[in-house]
C-alpha cells in the first residue's frame, strides 16, 4: 500500500519538464497559442475555476487528491468542482440553468434540451466558434463529426464537445468460428447475411448435436426504436438514423421504399426463427445473454465490449479466441458512425471574455498527452512503477484513486477505443484495427442529431411508437405487409408529418450552412 508520505513525495516529483511545459494558462505550450494572438496576460497565480459536471462512480474525489494536484500544478489551476450523482444530475442541471447561477464551467450531458437550448437563445453562454482555431488539441483531438453535431440552430457551437470514438459503433457481430465451420466467408450484403443466419441455424455450429441456436440475438426498444433490427433497417435504407438528406430536405427513413423490404426482411428472418420468437419483449441484456450463453452466431455490439462475453465464452469453448468476436465491415456498403461526443462543456456569459479564453487554454493544455496521462494512468510511484520500460500499475491503488471521475471533465478519445481495447491478442489488436479502417471509409454519421422542430418534439414520439407497433405486427404476421402501404400513404398526408419534416430540413441547411 502507499502511504499519505509517498503521496506527497510523488506530486513534488512530478517531472519539472513535463509541468515546465504545460504551465502557464496563457503561454504557448504545446497547443501553440500565444498570449499576444489572443489578449492574455500570464497570470501570475492559478487560474480559479469552479465546475459542475456529473459523477457516474461512487464515490466523489477529494480537494487533496493527487491526481487532480497534479493536474491543477500542470495547467496553473485551481478547480473547485461540484461533483453531481448521476441519479439527479438532469433535476440538477435544470435547476441551475433556470437559476442562473452556473459554474464557470459546466458539463451540459445532452446539448440540446429544452432548457439548455433556451439559455443558448437568451445568449445565457458563449458562442465558442470564433475561439476554437486558437486551441490545436480542440480542434485536433475533438472530431469534426462531434463539433458538427453539436452546433445548434445557428449553426455555432457553444460548448467543446466531450470527444468519444466515432467509428467502430455498435454494428453486426459475428461468431468467426461458427462461420468458418459453415465454410462462409464474412457477409458484404442483407442476402448474404441470410445466407448466413440460416447456416447458424442449420449446420449444428455449437455441435451439440441439437438444432437449438437462435442465429441473430434481436431485441426491440419500444417505444424508442427496433433495437437491433434498426441497423439491419438501415443497412436496407443506408440511413443511420431515421433521418436523410435527399433532394433538397430531410426525409423519413420509413417512408423510403428500402424500409418495405427491410420489413419484409425482418419477416423472413422470423418466420425461419433465425431471430428469437420472443424477440418482442426481449431486453438488450437478454439479447446478449443468448450470444453468452453460445446460443447466438450474431449481435448488435460493439468489437471493444469483447471483455464482456470472451471469460464466459471460454468457458463454454476451450478453444474459443478473442479474433471469433468478428465484427462486419459493412452490409450493402452501410455502417454507422457514431457521433463521436458525450455531452459538451459550455461556459456562460458571467465569464468574462478573458477568462473564458483562459478556461479554453485550461481544457486545452489538459488534454496534453502529459497532463491526460495522469487520469489516464495515474502517477508513477502511486498507482504505478515502471520496470524494464513497461508499467506496473497497482491495482488497489488505481481503483481507489478515483481517477475515471475526471473524464467526466475533460477526455482525450482513443479513435480505437470502440474497437479495440489493449487486453485483446495482437492478432485481435491488428484485426479489429484494420477493420474499423475499412469501415471509416463507408461509415455514415445520422444527420439528424441535435436539430429541432416544435412539431417533432409533439408528435414525433407518438408517431415512432405507431410505426414500432406495426412493423411488429407484421414481423409477427398479425398484419399483412400491404398494412404497411396503406400506414406510409397516410402519414405522408399528415399535416403534422409535413411540418415536422419541413422543419427538421429548415434546421438541418441552417445548421450545415445551406
Amino acid at each position: 500500500m502507499f502511504t499519505n508520505q509517498t503521496v506527497r513525495k510523488a506530486i513534488l516529483a512530478i517531472p519539472v519538464l513535463t509541468l515546465a511545459a504545460t504551465m502557464g494558462l496563457a503561454g504557448c505550450g504545446k497547443s501553440g497559442s500565444n498570449s499576444s494572438s489572443q489578449g492574455e496576460a500570464t497570470p501570475s497565480k492559478p487560474l480559479e475555476v469552479s465546475i459542475m459536471t456529473i459523477l457516474l462512480s461512487s464515490t466523489p474525489t477529494a480537494d487533496d487528491n493527487p491526481i487532480k494536484q497534479a493536474i491543477e500544478k500542470a495547467t496553473n489551476s485551481k478547480l473547485n468542482i461540484q461533483w453531481v450523482s448521476g441519479n439527479n444530475y438532469a433535476d440538477k442541471l435544470n435547476v441551475t440553468l433556470a437559476s442562473g447561477d452556473i459554474s464557470n464551467l459546466i458539463l451540459i450531458n445532452d446539448p440540446f434540451i429544452p432548457v439548455f437550448r433556451n439559455a443558448v437563445a437568451q445568449g445565457a453562454f458563449w458562442d465558442l466558434t470564433p475561439y476554437i482555431k486558437d486551441y490545436p488539441n480542440l480542434s485536433t483531438k475533438v472530431s469534426e463529426t462531434a463539433w458538427e453535431l453539436t452546433k445548434m440552430e445557428d449553426g455555432k457551437n457553444y460548448g467543446v464537445p466531450r470527444p468519444r470514438p466515432s467509428e467502430a459503433d455498435s454494428f453486426f457481430v459475428l461468431r468467426k468460428d461458427w462461420l468458418d465451420q459453415a465454410g462462409l466467408k464474412e457477409p458484404k450484403t442483407t442476402d448474404e447475411l441470410y445466407q448466413v443466419l440460416k447456416a447458424f441455424a442449420e449446420k449444428d455450429p455449437d455441435k451439440n448435436g441439437k438444432n437449438d441456436t437462435v442465429p441473430f440475438a434481436a431485441y426491440l426498444n419500444a417505444p424508442v426504436d427496433m433495437g437491433a433490427l434498426l441497423q439491419l433497417e438501415n443497412s436496407f435504407t443506408g440511413v443511420n438514423g431515421k433521418w436523410k438528406y435527399k433532394d433538397g430536405g430531410l426525409v423519413n427513413f420509413n417512408f423510403l421504399p428500402e424500409m418495405r423490404q427491410a420489413i419484409e426482411f425482418e419477416k423472413k428472418l422470423y418466420d425461419e426463427k433465425l431471430i428469437p420468437e420472443d424477440f418482442a419483449s426481449l431486453k438488450l441484456s437478454q439479447a446478449n445473454d443468448l450470444f453468452k450463453a453460445g446460443k447466438s452466431g450474431a449481435l448488435m455490439e460493439k468489437s471493444g465490449t469483447m471483455n464482456g462475453y470472451y471469460d464466459i465464452l471460454k468457458k463454454l469453448d476451450a478453444n474459443f479466441k478473442d479474433i471469433y468476436f468478428y465484427p462486419l465491415t459493412s452490409l450493402n456498403g452501410y455502417n454507422p458512425k457514431g457521433p463521436g461526443f458525450s455531452g459538451i462543456l459550455a461556459i456562460p456569459k458571467s465569464v468574462s471574455e478573458e477568462k473564458m479564453k483562459q478556461i479554453l487554454k485550461l481544457i486545452d493544455t489538459w488534454m496534453n498527452d502529459d497532463v491526460f496521462t495522469f487520469q489516464k494512468n495515474g502517477i508513477e510511484g502511486i498507482h504505478y512503477k515502471m520496470e524494464n520500460g513497461k508499467m506496473i500499475i497497482d491495482e488497489e491503488a488505481k481503483a481507489s484513486s478515483t481517477a475515471s471521475n475526471f473524464n467526466q471533465i475533460v477526455y482525450v478519445a482513443d479513435p480505437y477505443d470502440s474497437a479495440t481495447k489493449n487486453y485483446f491478442s495482437q492478432e485481435a489488436d491488428k484485426l479489429y484495427r484494420s477493420i474499423q479502417d475499412e469501415r471509416a471509409k463507408s461509415s455514415v454519421e445520422d444527420i439528424s442529431i441535435g436539430l429541432y422542430s416544435p412539431t417533432a418534439q409533439k408528435f414525433l414520439p407518438e408517431f415512432d411508437k405507431s410505426v414500432i407497433d406495426l412493423k411488429t405486427k407484421i414481423i409477427l404476421g398479425r398484419e399483412p405487409i400491404t398494412a404497411w402501404d396503406d400506414f406510409v400513404s397516410k402519414m405522408k398526408a399528415d399535416p403534422n408529418v409535413a411540418k415536422m419534416t419541413q422543419e427538421l430540413s429548415d434546421a438541418y441547411q441552417k445548421r450545415a450552412g445551406k
